[in-house]
């Protein structure tokens, strides 16, 4: 017989919150989830879907960010960094597209380079290259740049009060001579 109190650990063991659904996301997984398309080189997010336990992940990928390396019929090969020590570690794992969805870490990145796209190509029409949104009057000129004036310097600190001498005691001797005369 085993301790009568020891802890089961098994596969999915801690994951009664992680793999629970708020309330108004209970029941079957939207059309839209098995319609999307994954090409090699995505970015996609891992979450696992209760409802679907084939081609769930164990949960330390629940939450991570991959990039898709492999697409098969039902599955899709997601590519993890996993930090083991002090390596990190690539790992590839096969994940049913219940538990994917595309990620949108990348969106702010994407639409900057975008935008930086797009001013390139406004000031190549005007015949200038330029790879910064630089007003073409300042492109070429000195920059000169406009401190303000450095605050007044502090007065000094007031000198310490002057201490007065310590005065001494009387030796014994003329303490008695005092007391004595």
């Amino acid at each position: 017989m085993g301790k009568p109190c020891t802890r089961a650990m098994g596969y999915r063991a801690g994951t009664r919150d992680l793999f629970s659904k708020k309330p108004r996301e209970k029941g079957a997984e939207p059309l839209s989830t098995y319609m999307r398309t994954y090409k090699v080189g995505d970015q996609v997010d891992i979450v696992c879907r209760s409802s679907q336990q084939k081609g769930m992940p164990h949960k330390f990928y629940h939450g991570r960010t991959g990039k898709v390396w492999n697409v098969s019929k039902r599955a899709i090969g997601v590519e993890i960094n996993k930090i083991h020590r002090e390596k990190q570690i690539v790992k590839r794992i096969h994940v049913r597209v219940e538990h994917l969805r595309p990620s949108k870490s990348q969106s702010g990145h994407l639409a900057r380079i975008r935008s930086n796209e797009a001013i390139k190509v406004r000031w190549m029409t005007r015949g200038q290259p330029s790879s910064t949104p630089s007003p073409p009057e300042l492109l070429g000129q000195p920059l000169l740049l406009l401190l303000p004036s450095p605050p007044p310097p502090a007065p000094p600190p007031p000198p310490p009060p002057s201490r007065s001498p310590r005065r001494r005691l009387p030796s014994r001797a003329a303490r008695l001579r005092r007391l004595s005369s």
